[in-house]
C-alpha cells in the first residue's frame, strides 16, 4: 500500500500564532511532524502551506513542500488544491496529518489509509477511540463519534452521544460509562483523515451542510451529502496535538522524556 501524506500548515493560528515554526527539541514543530510521518513505509510526505516562512523552513529541512492559496475556508479545501498541484490521480489516497501532532503513531496513519483501501464504498476514513471519562464526553471540545455495525460513521457531535438516558437519570456519574456495552462504548473522534483524491476534489464543490454550520465540524458535510466515512477504532487515545502555549510546554516535556533534552 502506498499513499501520500499531506500536512497543512498555516502561520496564523488563532490560539498559538506561528505554531508551525515553534521549537520542539531543536527543530520547528512542522518539521518534527513531517519527520514522524515519514516513518510510515512507502509514503510521500508533503507540507502544504500558504506562508513563505514555513515553506522555506520545511525545504531547508529537506522535506517536500508546496505553496497553496491563503483563502481556503477549510483544511480539506487546502488538501484538495495540494492534490491537484501534485497531479495525484483520482484513485490515489491522501492522508491528512495535522501539522501540530509530532507524536502521532505511524501505525495509526497506516491503519486509517488501509481502512479506506479496504472499504471501496467509502469516500473517506478516519479514527476514533473509546472515551475514558464522562467529563471528557461532556466536553464540547471533545468530538464524539457514533458508528454503525459495519464501522461506518453515523454522526459526529460535540454533544454526548449516544445519550444513556436511563443511566443518566438513575446512576451516579462515575457509574454511567459502565452502562455502555463493550462492543459499543462512547467514542472520541480523532482528526486523522484519509481521502480518495476523486472525493477530495469534489468536497470543495459541496454546499456547506446545516449540521456542519451548527456543530462547526466539516466532516458532517460528507455525511449530509450521502457519502460514507469508514472509521478505524484505536485501542488507546493517540498523543495529543498542540493548540495552546500550555500544550506546547507539555509537548516539550514529553519530547525530552522520549528523545532526551
Amino acid at each position: 500500500m502506498s499513499f501520500t501524506i499531506i500536512i497543512p500548515a498555516r502561520f496564523a493560528s488563532t490560539r498559538l500564532p506561528g505554531k508551525p515554526l515553534a521549537d520542539l527539541g531543536g527543530a520547528p514543530l512542522v518539521v518534527r511532524v513531517a519527520q514522524q510521518a515519514a516513518r510510515v513505509r512507502n509514503v510521500r510526505v508533503v507540507v502544504a502551506t500558504d506562508d513563505a516562512r514555513i515553506a522555506e523552513t520545511v525545504r531547508s529541512a529537506g522535506i517536500e513542500t508546496l505553496m497553496t492559496r491563503a483563502d481556503h475556508p477549510t483544511g480539506t479545501d487546502r488538501l484538495a488544491e495540494a492534490a491537484t498541484l501534485l497531479g495525484l490521480p483520482d484513485h490515489s489516497i491522501v492522508v491528512n496529518v495535522q501539522g501540530d501532532e509530532p507524536f502521532l503513531a505511524p501505525t495509526l496513519i497506516e491503519r486509517v489509509a488501509e481502512k479506506l483501501t479496504l472499504h471501496e464504498d467509502a469516500a473517506m476514513a478516519t479514527a476514533c477511540h473509546p472515551l475514558g471519562s464522562l467529563a471528557e464526553a461532556r466536553n464540547p471540545n471533545v468530538v464524539k463519534a457514533v458508528l454503525d455495525h459495519l464501522g461506518y460513521a453515523l454522526y459526529f457531535s460535540r454533544a454526548l452521544i449516544p445519550f444513556a438516558r436511563d443511566a443518566m437519570v438513575s446512576l451516579p456519574e462515575e457509574a454511567v460509562l459502565s452502562t455502555y456495552p463493550a462492543e459499543h462504548p462512547l467514542y472520541r473522534h480523532y482528526g486523522l483523515y484519509a481521502y480518495r483524491v476523486s472525493f477530495l476534489r469534489l468536497f470543495p464543490t459541496l454546499p456547506v451542510a446545516p449540521i456542519e454550520a451548527i456543530e462547526k465540524l466539516e466532516q458532517l458535510r460528507v455525511l449530509w451529502h450521502g457519502y460514507r466515512i469508514a472509521v478505524e477504532i484505536a485501542e488507546e487515545a493517540p498523543a495529543p496535538g498542540i493548540d495552546t502555549e500550555e500544550d506546547l510546554a507539555m509537548a516539550r516535556r514529553l519530547w525530552e522524556q522520549t528523545h532526551g533534552a
